[in-house]
Order: structure tokens, then C-alpha cells, then sequence
């Protein structure tokens, strides 16, 4: 049996490594179709990528994930260390923001990735930090 620390601790760094993954593209997803909350959700999606397309993981550290899921990349070996050995590992790909459902202080956006020729939606677990929208992990994927 994983002790109760190491499982949501892996847990979290496969969801940053999925997440990251997504992030990757050359160009910048689309925010306009979103309105209200939606657009600034969608805004803090965009903004992921372009940091992790710029491998800026003071960026992404700071002002992209959550208080939480960068407690746990510090106790991992430190935030920005962590996102670094990530960011190398990734290859680019194509990203679209499908839909947004905003509850409250909580969001999920459902990101569509195209890498050679096979698409996958993953949901990108959001949370309200003060007035910004914060990446906290990933709500769950499937193949479309």
C-alpha cells in the first residue's frame, strides 16, 4: 500500500507532466469564444501555454498554478526545478479550449491536443485564487 504523502504527491506530478504536455504548442489557444468568467479561465489556459511554450517556470509557478499544486512541486524538489525537467521533455502539439464550466470558485476546461493525428481531451482542473483563475490539476481525460 502507497503511504497517504506519496500517492496524491504522484497523483499531481503526472497530472502537471499531462498538463504541461498540453501546453506545448506554438500557437496560443483562443480565448474569444468565452465570456465572463469563462474568458478569464480560458485567459489563465492560454496564458499556461504561453508560459510553458516560453519554458518560463517562474512564470508558471507564480502566476499559473495554484497554491496548492506548487506546495507540492516545492516539496517535490522545488516548483520551477521540477517544471524544468518537464518542460524539456515535451514536443509540440495543437491545443483548443472545447468548453469551460465555471461553479463558483472552481472551474474545468476540457482542452483538445492533436499530436500526430490523434486527438485527446483532457480536463484541466481550475481554482479562483483572490480575482485570478489558478491551474490545480487535471479533472480527468479521454480520447476523442
Amino acid at each position: 500500500m502507497t503511504p497517504p504523502r506519496t500517492r496524491p504527491l504522484a497523483a499531481v506530478l503526472l497530472a502537471l507532466a499531462a498538463a504541461l504536455a498540453l501546453a506545448a504548442c506554438g500557437e496560443t489557444a483562443s480565448t474569444s469564444n468565452f465570456k465572463g468568467e469563462s474568458h478569464n479561465v480560458a485567459q489563465t489556459v492560454s496564458n499556461f501555454q504561453t508560459d510553458a511554450t516560453a519554458e518560463d517556470e517562474k512564470k508558471l509557478c507564480e502566476d499559473d498554478l495554484s497554491a496548492t499544486l506548487t506546495a507540492e512541486l516545492a516539496r517535490a524538489g522545488g516548483c520551477q526545478t521540477v517544471l524544468k525537467a518537464q518542460l524539456h521533455e515535451i514536443d509540440a502539439l495543437g491545443l483548443t479550449i472545447e468548453s469551460i464550466v465555471v461553479n463558483g470558485q472552481h472551474a474545468l476546461a476540457h482542452v483538445k491536443s492533436t499530436y500526430s493525428g490523434k486527438s485527446r481531451v483532457t480536463v484541466l482542473a481550475l481554482v479562483k485564487e483572490g480575482s485570478h483563475w489558478k491551474i490545480s490539476g487535471l479533472g480527468g481525460a479521454a480520447h476523442a
